[in-house]
């Protein structure tokens, strides 16, 4: 494929909110992603605005292509062939253009990542770079071959998706007889030869009553992490939107999650459940604390909707996004260097200034720790910087308004 000539975004960029200049640094979120840990920017780097605005992960959908048919997907995968995927060559230059720029994680993820070609290129190539590579499967497709050319491409851990804590349940929600069992076949694969893997699950009510089941079943198995996902109604996911929590159920899930990670061994966390930091912070001020977690990480270290502050999503075809779930055109990387759209995004800059939210998320004293799901406020009520549309919590500066 004939690479065109890229655009070229250097100059500041305005910020599209009024209120942008004069901002404290101080005011901006410092956000470090939990239990898999990104290195600083590489020397040359280290300015304090690089600093606060240091891409730490990267979710890379290196093919759309997917074995399964998942209800809640994000993309709506299917098999495929999708056309206009990058190309190899595409993919090693957007690597050396992440690795100039600093050296955050990268998750390649689809669709299923598995089928594409030269997927343990990709992570070598990667590795060599120094950039932590991990890997988002659906599990079915991992053997004992496939783990050993992970460990040898450098990965160094895998997530597998289970939704359910039986066959019965898991494979309804990815429609395809024998996905439990090929999940559990691959996660065995894994833990034979010492690979590190956590299990991601998404909560819909379809599961909502399985969930201490799911996380049962992580704990029984394993499990180096348990991520938990609030569904965002996207892709197939708009046809489950009557299925997604309630926010009562919401805000109680995340307390349950937040009560069993005081005592839990191994890692938990909340993704695309931004409100579990405010849990978290106000059960802190009652004296209780997380207990540590595998690789000495804490949940406070972290922040709720990282898209746009730490963390961003690249497609198969190169468009960035803030995240999977929210297809805003933040640049492609075909047109634009990375570093630039990292940089220089509109989205991006909006979302590093609570002076562009509106609705209780721009009121709220918790912001800088939790944000809001961006996505699901676009997807539910079309504006991408609106409050969060399952939050059940007021903010003091709204509540001193109404009782003055």
């Amino acid at each position: 494929m004939k690479i065109g000539k890229r655009k070229d975004m250097s100059g500041d960029s305005p910020s599209p909110c009024p209120s942008h200049k004069g901002r404290r640094d101080s005011d901006r979120a410092t956000v470090v992603d939990v239990g898999t840990s990104s290195r600083p920017y590489p020397e040359g780097h280290t300015s304090r605005k690089e600093r606060r605005d240091q891409v730490r992960m990267i979710a890379w959908e290196v093919t759309r292509s997917c074995n399964l048919n998942c209800v809640h997907c994000r993309a709506a995968s299917h098999l495929g062939p999708y056309p206009g995927e990058l190309s190899t060559g595409e993919c090693l230059r957007l690597i050396d253009d992440i690795a100039r720029f600093s050296q955050p994680v990268i998750i390649l993820t689809g669709g299923e990542p598995l089928l594409r070609q030269d997927i343990f290129d990709l992570a070598a190539y990667g590795t060599q770079k120094s950039l932590r590579m991990v890997m988002a499967t659906n599990g079915t497709l991992v053997d004992e071959a496939k783990v050993r050319k992970m460990i040898d491409s450098g990965i160094q851990r895998v997530s597998i998706s289970i939704d359910g804590p039986d066959a019965q349940s898991h494979d309804a929600l990815r429609q395809q007889p024998g996905a439990f069992a090929g999940a559990l076949a691959g996660i065995a694969a894994m833990k034979a030869a010492g690979m590190e893997f956590q299990i991601n699950t998404t909560i819909t009510t379809a599961n909502l009553h399985q969930i201490k089941a799911i996380h049962d079943l992580a704990l029984r198995i394993g499990a180096a992490a348990h991520h938990i996902f609030l569904l965002v109604p996207t892709g197939r996911g708009r046809d489950l939107a009557e299925q997604a929590i309630t926010a009562a159920d919401y805000e109680e899930t995340l307390r349950w999650f937040y009560r069993e990670s005081l005592t839990c061994a191994i890692q938990l966390k909340a993704t695309c459940a931004p409100h579990y930091f405010r849990v978290m912070h106000q059960n802190k001020r009652k004296g209780e604390n997380p207990a540590k977690k595998v690789g000495g990480h804490f949940h406070e270290s972290t922040r709720g909707c990282l898209g746009g502050i730490s963390f961003c999503f690249i497609s198969h075809v190169g468009q960035v996004q803030p995240c999977g779930y929210l297809e805003l055109n933040c640049g492609n990387v075909r047109e634009t260097p990375f570093p630039q759209i990292w940089r220089k995004s509109k989205y991006f800059l909006q979302f590093r200034d609570q002076s562009c939210y509106t609705g209780k998320c721009g009121e709220c004293e918790y912001h800088k720790v939790c944000g809001g799901c961006r996505a699901r406020a676009h997807s539910m009520d079309g504006d991408h910087m609106g409050e969060e549309p399952l939050c059940t919590y007021i903010p003091a500066k709204m509540r001193r308004k109404e009782n003055p």
